[in-house]
């Protein structure tokens, strides 16, 4: 409600609304700025009715703050008596807003003699006149145009010492002009509120400030209001979690982790005061929880500054806590962040600052990390993706495109690989390593490699129908080894090769060398299933993982992949007459492996051929296929037919 006289109001609405102060000489002890949450309760009803409470002016011109006395034979009540003797402080001023009568105890309250503040302004004895809403709803009130005003207000004493008092302001009856003041000493009630609302605002193992108080502070300093009065217009956290707090509660009880606690905000508090003798205002500690704290730095000066308080503070946590003869070492992981606090929401900052703490952990723990804009965005990408994968399939916004595999000896087409593509709507066409290790985390790799299985197989199968005069193609799958754990992958393939009708030497699966070798129990199970029921295995990128050759001859195994990074040995660095020629290890390593392979039977595909040279080189050491951008990139399967009749290279 607020102080304009704007008619009639319900009695309903008397609460009106609240005018806040702030002050610098808040009770020692709170450790924070106090509201001194000075109110305005307004009535604005003109009408006072002629029983009301206020106080009857008597005709005797000494008026109330004079000799004393009872009132005359007509007075209804002794007034002058009732007055001067109330334990409560009060004093009747004129419509001009000086003090016409004043009882004792409004005397004592203010540290004078009643007949010495006859005269006075009012609104100068209780600092009415300090906000423009309270004096102008004063003056309201004064004009009978107002029914009533209260107010909190802080007021000096001659002595020096201040008090809280609830003042308030009421028109005498229609009939005498002028208004009652009445005055109310507060104080031990406000010290009361501030008291608990300093236990409310601090947690009581550290004493520092708690959540609720940090998040009002922060939200306090990203105000627009808070931005406009100068300073840097920047905000900086440090979000720290001390590592292997839980270790501590564990193995020595909780008694001594919160005398941990204690001993870690002390460090803080003494970081953040050697920031604030240096900068200007001294950094906000809290404690958030468990064993997370922030300091909250306002007006920042820039990254360099949030850089060397991490920095300060991981060298304070470094030294050893001496707890009652228990010598405890331990660090903490510290995600900072620093940016304009305008456009920032304490809801973003703290998102910001909890990705970094992650990082800081992820990273190795015992160290700070700055808050890295491009990393988020490509986590918040990672995160759209993994919450979007499994409709994403039933939505089928996948798609196959298929790279061939060529015959090192003659150059033809002798099958295809299968490769996933996700035809995302907002990010567009996505290779497999955008996704794949997403749908392996949340294990819809599964319903996944199953529509590829079953895709590729109908893809074959329809190749082999509208070629009937040419070599069928083959198709070779990944298989990721979730798929085999996870699911029953040998009856899977057997359906899917029952429903598209495609020979099962047709389909080759490949699986990478670090998930098949030291295969045993169901994994070794499957393969040799498949491998009995005429289905190729491959190992994937041959020659980077265990490279067992002790389980590779017990492996249901006939196709080996060879790593493109080998491939790439072959190449010649430079050009022209500065080319070098390739690094002679690299063929001799090539050439043993497949030899070896050729050896135990099994063939050899060469990943990642990109030039002439390399496919020269692979044929003459007897490299059974190729697939590579020499040959083609990944097409779509329209394209794979054109290949057919084509020698990919000679």
């Amino acid at each position: 409600m607020s102080g304009t006289s704007e008619g009639p109001t319900p009695a309903a609405d008397l609460d009106g609304s609240a005018v806040t102060e702030r002050d610098s000489t808040a009770p020692p002890g709170t450790g924070e700025v106090i509201d001194t949450g000075t109110t305005v309760l307004l009535d604005t009803c003109p009408v006072v009715p002629d029983d009301a409470a206020a106080p009857r002016e008597p005709d005797d011109p000494d008026g109330p703050g004079g000799s004393g006395g009872s009132g005359g034979p007509d007075d209804p009540v002794p007034y002058r008596s009732v007055f001067a003797t109330a334990p409560l402080a009060m004093a009747v001023v004129d419509r001009e807003g000086l003090v016409v009568g004043v009882n004792d105890a409004l005397g004592a309250l203010l540290g004078g003699e009643p007949g010495a503040l006859v005269g006075r302004v009012a609104a100068d004895l209780l600092d009415l006149a300090s906000d423009a809403r309270t004096w102008h709803a004063y003056r309201e009130v004064l004009r009978g145009r107002q029914a009533r005003l209260r107010c909190t207000r802080r007021l000096k004493q001659p002595d020096g010492r201040s008090l809280w008092a609830q003042v308030t302001v009421a028109p005498l009856d229609g009939r005498t002009p002028g208004v009652l003041l009445s005055v109310a000493d507060i104080s031990a009630r406000r010290d009361l509120q501030a008291r608990l609302r300093h236990l409310q605002m601090h947690d009581p193992v550290t004493r520092l400030p708690n959540r609720t108080l940090f998040f009002e502070r922060l939200t306090a300093a990203l105000e627009a209001d808070s931005l406009e009065h100068g300073g840097t217009g920047r905000i900086g956290l440090c979000y720290l979690d001390v590592d292997g707090f839980k270790a501590v509660n564990d193995t020595l009880g909780h008694r001594v982790g919160d005398r941990l606690l204690a001993a870690v905000a002390e460090r803080l508090t003494v970081c953040a005061e050697e920031v604030g003798r240096s900068r200007p205002g001294t950094p906000l500690v809290a404690r958030l929880g468990g064993d997370e704290f922030a300091l909250l730095v306002e007006d920042s000066t820039g990254t360099d500054q949030l850089s060397e308080l991490a920095e300060a503070v991981l060298k304070a946590l470094q030294a050893p806590f001496d707890l009652d003869g228990q010598r405890l070492s331990l660090s903490a992981s510290i995600g900072v962040v620093e940016r304009h606090a305008a456009g920032t929401t304490a809801t973003g900052l703290m998102q910001a600052a909890d990705t970094t703490l992650y990082w800081a952990k992820v990273d190795g723990k015992a160290r700070w990390t700055l808050f890295d804009p491009e990393r988020n965005a490509h986590l918040m990408t990672r995160q759209a993706l993994a919450s979007t994968l499994r409709p994403a399939i039933e939505r089928g916004e996948f798609v196959l495109e298929y790279q061939p595999l060529v015959g090192m000896a003659d150059g033809r087409l002798r099958g295809v690989e299968a490769l996933v593509r996700w035809d995302h709507p907002r990010f567009g066409l996505l290779p497999p390593n955008r996704f794949v290790a997403l749908a392996e985390e949340d294990g819809s790799i599964v319903p996944l490699g199953r529509w590829v299985l079953a895709t590729a197989c109908r893809q074959a199968r329809r190749w082999q129908l509208e070629n009937p005069d040419e070599p069928p193609l083959f198709v070779s799958v990944n298989v990721a080894v979730r798929q085999v754990w996870d699911s029953d992958l040998v009856a899977d393939v057997a359906a899917i090769l029952a429903e598209t009708g495609l020979p099962a030497h047709l389909l080759q699966l490949e699986l990478t060398e670090s998930a098949v070798m030291g295969s045993a129990g169901r994994p070794l199970q499957a393969l040799q299933a498949l491998s009995d029921m005429g289905v190729q295995i491959a190992i994937d990128d041959f020659g980077t993982g265990y490279s067992n050759l002790a389980y590779l001859s017990r492996l249901p195994v006939s196709v080996l992949k060879l790593d493109g990074s080998f491939v790439r040995g072959f190449q010649y660095e430079g050009r022209g007459d500065e080319a070098a020629p390739p690094n002679p290890a690299d063929e001799v390593i090539v050439e043993a492996m497949i030899d070896l392979a050729h050896r135990l039977g099994l063939t050899v595909t060469a990943e990642c051929v990109e030039t002439a040279a390399q496919a020269d080189r692979l044929r003459r050491i007897g490299c059974d296929t190729g697939q590579g951008w020499l040959y083609s990139r990944p097409v779509t399967p329209d394209r794979i037919a054109a290949l057919r009749t084509t020698r990919a290279c000679t």
